[in-house]
Formats: structure tokens, C-alpha cells, sequence
């Protein structure tokens, strides 16, 4: 459902690029252009906790922001999640 609304430069021009490989790892979705990384969580990563925060801080390190939602987020207010989307790519880069 993300994935419609991100494609083709639709949210704002903005290119995004879907299950994109970053270092050792696999990231969900990724502009390059503002550095946002969108990661979708499911039920697994309330248990894999240690492994989300050290694979985040490495991404943060590298200079990425990093925006999580739950999948439940998605079905249920996509335009929530686009609308806070728009905001991290509409803020001025320092």
C-alpha cells in the first residue's frame, strides 16, 4: 500500500527506492536525496529489539533518519503516515 503512494516520484517528486540494500543491510524504503529511511514494522521486531537498535544506529551513523511505523499504521491511516512522510522531506537539510 506504501509502496503505491511512494513509486514514481508521487509524494512530493521525491524518488524513493524499495527494499534497497545499505551497508549489510536491507531497508524497507530510502530517499537518498534527504537521507529518510522508512522502515514498516510487524509483529517480529518486538522481539528482535537489540538487533532494530543496533541496525538503526548504524544507519543513523552513516548519516540516515529513520522513520518507523507499524504495518497496522499503514492499513489504517495511510494518509497519517504520508502526511508525516511529507513533513521530514519538506524540513530544510541543516
Amino acid at each position: 500500500m506504501l509502496w503505491r503512494k511512494l513509486r514514481a516520484r508521487q509524494l512530493e517528486g521525491y524518488k524513493f527506492r524499495r527494499q534497497q540494500q545499505v551497508g549489510s543491510y536491507i531497508v524497507d524504503f530510502i530517499n537518498f536525496e534527504k537521507g529518510i529511511i522508512i522502515e514498516l514494522d510487524g509483529g517480529q521486531h518486538a522481539t528482535n529489539r537489540d538487533r532494530d537498535e543496533e541496525r538503526e544506529a548504524w544507519l543513523r551513523g552513516e548519516g540516515f533518519q529513520i522513520i518507523r511505523f507499524w504495518n497496522n499504521d499503514v492499513f489504517q491511516n495511510l494518509e497519517g503516515v504520508l502526511e508525516t512522510i511529507r513533513r521530514k522531506l519538506t524540513v530544510p537539510l541543516p
